[in-house]
């Protein structure tokens, strides 16, 4: 059940400390059923909103807009800290969030998250009409291409062959590869959980290896037979993970 509240659309469940998720770029809320379930329990309120990817003005579909959009968010919801929970482009919003507003952060979790190395996604557009190509390009995003149902198919196959969203689409995805995070993320003290399929076609392994590397106070685990979407493939695993890695902060 989703909650609207102002210009505001977003999923809420459970009471305690707030943990807020942010999804991908062709992600909807439900990828993160797993945690939405198990936090909870754990006494964590999981928020996830509806980031405004293809309704905000052109203008404002970039990382930095997405990142103060959150920022109002938490202000409208009376939230004073939370932990951050981003995968792919979500991840790379939560990057960018705790380096301009370093305050509002008590840890942050990413997963295949952008930031660092963007493969263009811009290559694949012109065969935007092909059902088949834009099939297996959403199978490669898991390491078991099963998991990409064809509602998960035909959801990617009418986004981009919408033109405002093509367009939204793929002004997000320069402005991931113009807020590259490499010189910021040294001075970001931040406590950051990496997790990260072995198998990530999307955002390889190394790319994990680099951000462990370059954020001072990070911690990496991997994910065995596991893509892009962690959270999806992998869901018990994964929150596992998490829950340890909070455990383990105090979170």
């Amino acid at each position: 059940m989703l909650k609207k509240d102002k210009k505001y659309t977003y999923f809420e469940a459970g009471e305690g400390k707030p943990i807020i998720i942010l999804h991908g770029l062709m992600g909807g809320l439900s990828n993160f059923d797993g945690v939405a379930n198990y936090f909870p329990k754990k006494g964590y309120k999981v928020i996830i909103p509806e980031l405004p990817l293809y309704t905000q003005n052109i203008l404002k579909t970039n990382v930095k807009a997405f990142s103060k959009y959150v920022k109002d968010f938490m202000i409208h919801l009376g939230i004073e800290k939370a932990i951050l929970v981003g995968n792919s482009l979500g991840g790379h919003i939560a990057l960018y969030f705790a380096k301009s507003y370093p305050e509002l952060v008590r840890g942050i979790v990413i997963t295949g998250s952008s930031g660092l190395y963007e493969s263009a996604m811009g290559e694949s557009y012109p065969k935007r009409g092909d059902y088949e190509y834009i099939k297996k390009k959403a199978e490669d995003v898991f390491y078991d291409p099963k998991v990409a149902t064809k509602e998960i198919v035909d959801e990617v196959f009418a986004t981009v062959n919408d033109r405002i969203k093509l367009l939204k689409t793929l002004t997000i995805a320069k402005s991931a590869i113009r807020h590259n995070m490499a010189k910021d993320l040294p001075k970001m003290h931040v406590k950051a959980c990496i997790i990260w399929g072995r198998n990530d076609k999307v955002t390889p392994p190394d790319v994990a290896e680099e951000f462990n590397k370059l954020l001072p106070n990070s911690e990496l685990y991997w994910i065995e037979k596991c893509g892009h979407a962690a959270m999806m493939e992998h869901p018990d695993q994964f929150n596992e993970i998490l829950n340890n890695w909070l455990v383990s902060h105090k979170l």
